[in-house]
Order: structure tokens, then sequence, then C-alpha cells
């Protein structure tokens, strides 16, 4: 599918120069009587390289349709994560960068989907959310308004979070895989 330079989105998949790239940011310029552009930060799905491409409205672009498919991840050996699919049980394995900086939050048999590109596997997945324990939590100042302050927190696999002062060690909670932050307590 093709695409103009003014309709290229963030997330999407573009072949450019002989390559994939996914589109990190865009930053649309405008300088006053000059045409405007798109300022793009694309990221190589195959090697994580970056580079920053100008694009008028007139260049063309391909955009890549990748293959999505649910799988459930198994375990963890070193620094390759191996995940099955539910349908055929075929496993496969791919490398920390593959998986992604999210990889802090896989939980055994979680359904994450990865997206392939003529059968070759680039990325993965997690869900929006996951439930998490704190196992360390700083203890509440006293004067402290539970609307404005947050305190920080350790989760079981290590990250630390802020979280509002009523939470404490053993609390279960859930957690914004995409940018570490606390979205509310867990219902048991």
């Amino acid at each position: 599918m093709k695409l103009k330079g003014n309709e290229i989105r963030g997330g999407n998949v573009i072949e450019h120069n002989g390559r994939l790239w996914r589109v990190a940011k865009i930053n649309i310029v405008q300088m006053g009587n000059w045409r405007s552009y798109l300022q793009a930060e694309l990221r190589d799905i195959r090697d994580g390289t970056k580079v920053n491409e100008r694009f008028g409205s007139g260049d063309v672009v391909e955009k890549v349709q990748l293959e999505e498919k649910d799988y459930q991840y198994l375990f963890q050996d070193g620094d390759e994560y191996t995940f099955m699919d539910s349908e055929t049980f075929e496993q496969i394995t791919l490398n920390e960068e593959a998986v992604g900086e999210t990889h802090v939050y896989l939980q055994e048999n979680m359904t994450v989907s990865i997206q392939s590109y003529e059968g070759a596997p680039l990325s993965v997945t997690l869900p929006g959310t996951v439930i998490m324990t704190i196992t360390e939590a700083d203890p509440v100042v006293k004067g402290q308004t539970a609307s404005s302050s947050y305190k920080p927190a350790k989760l079981e696999n290590g990250v630390r979070i802020l979280v509002p002062p009523h939470i404490g060690a053993g609390t279960r909670v859930v957690v914004n895989t995409t940018d570490s932050s606390y979205v509310e307590r867990a219902k048991d």
C-alpha cells in the first residue's frame, strides 16, 4: 500500500531505501511561505538503528503489512525468550532486542502478539496492563494528601514505580506496560 509523505503516522512500518522501518515519532514542520514537510524518526526493524528522515507531501513510501499472531510466553533462557503458537504448538525463540524493554513484564503463560514479515518474527507486543505485586514501598509521610502525592515502590520484577500513599508492600496493583505507571489497585 502506497503512502504519501503527509499520510505517514507513528507506529507505521514502511519500506524506505530498501529497508524496513517503524515510524517512532513524527513532527510536522511549517516554515512561513515554504512548503511544510514531515520530520520522522525511523527505527530499523531488524537492527534497531535510528535515522531522521524528511518527507514532503509529494514523496511516496510503501506501507508494509505485518502478519500478527497471538503466542503464549513460555520461558526465558539468558537473553532468549521462548513463545508457543497456541494453535500449532510450534515454538519460536526471540532475543531481548526483538522483545523490547517491556520484557520485564513477561509472565508465564501470558498471551502476547508477535508481528512478523515474510515469516520472520520482528517484534512482540504485550498486553497494555499487567498485575504485579509490590515488594517494597516507602512508608507514608504524615501530612501527605492522597490526591497530589505519590511514593516510590518496587515491583516483584525489580522495576520501580510511583504509587499512591495507601499502597503498601504485598499489595497487588495494575501496571501500564508501555510506561511503567501505576493504574489502579488490582481487584482480587
